[in-house]
């Protein structure tokens, strides 16, 4: 048997047929959590829910698009009704645009901060009666390296994932006295559908892998590894930080 180490918990993941959410949801579900796993794809998401349940795990699907209240609302309805509590809530759902000030559209500008950043806001906000009823819950809100240091480029995508960061440390010190602990995880080069084509393209080139330090890009399951560490109790005195994997690349 696995460690079990979520045994009895109830996770929320978003963006969950990525490769980082696919990743945590699977790995959640053999460290014994029972899952919703939300994601606005909804044919993936059936696959990866049929997955998962194969495995003899408690898990619901829920269709959600990040960026809507009201889908928001809709789907803690759902974990509520199904299991009556939130324990760990995983904000993944992403979107990239590479573009930089000058050439960034103001229609891509609005739906990256829609999702990344007022998606993640509207999770938190939602969610948070549940989590804080628990008394001992955990928020991992995902960033990037990204959100930590600037590329030059990709405009939209680094404003929202550096918000994601500050958003995280205030609702960690607004709710460190409510049971709930508040993290950002920072991914760098991981190897994942969102990237995979630059990747495929410019291999150990790719400027990014040259200056990681173990040069190479990561695993969504070495990103799940992280997420697991911090849905844990094993993190309970772990709050308002940020957790990086990216192979040493902003360690320079």
């Amino acid at each position: 048997m696995p460690g079990q180490r979520l045994d009895g918990k109830v996770a929320l993941i978003t963006g969950a047929t990525g490769g980082i959410g696919a990743a945590t949801a699977k790995l959640f579900a053999r460290e014994g959590a029972r899952l919703v796993v939300a994601d606005v794809r909804r044919e993936r998401l059936t696959a990866l829910t049929r997955d998962i349940a194969e495995t003899g795990a408690d898990v619901v699907a829920a269709c959600l698009d990040v960026s809507s209240a009201r889908q928001w609302d809709g789907v803690i309805s759902t974990v509520r009704e199904r299991f009556g509590r939130l324990d760990v809530l995983v904000n993944v759902a992403g979107v990239l645009d590479w573009p930089g000030i000058e050439d960034t559209e103001e229609e891509a500008w609005n739906r990256v901060i829609d999702v990344n950043q007022k998606g993640t806001w509207l999770g938190m906000k939602a969610a948070m009666p549940l989590l804080r009823a628990t008394g001992n819950a955990s928020v991992i809100n995902t960033s990037s390296v990204l959100g930590l240091v600037g590329s030059g480029a990709a405009a939209a995508y680094q404003a929202s994932k550096g918000a994601v960061r500050l958003l995280s440390k205030t609702a960690a010190v607004e709710y460190a006295r409510q049971g709930v602990r508040v993290n950002s995880l920072h991914p760098g080069v991981i190897a994942t559908p969102m990237i995979q084509d630059l990747l495929d393209e410019q291999g150990d080139r790719q400027p990014d892998i040259v200056r990681t330090p173990m040069r190479r890009a990561g695993r969504a399951d070495e990103v799940a590894s992280a997420m697991l560490f911090l849905a844990g109790d094993e993190s309970s005195f772990v709050t308002g930080t940020e957790l990086v994997v990216d192979g040493g690349l902003t360690a320079y």
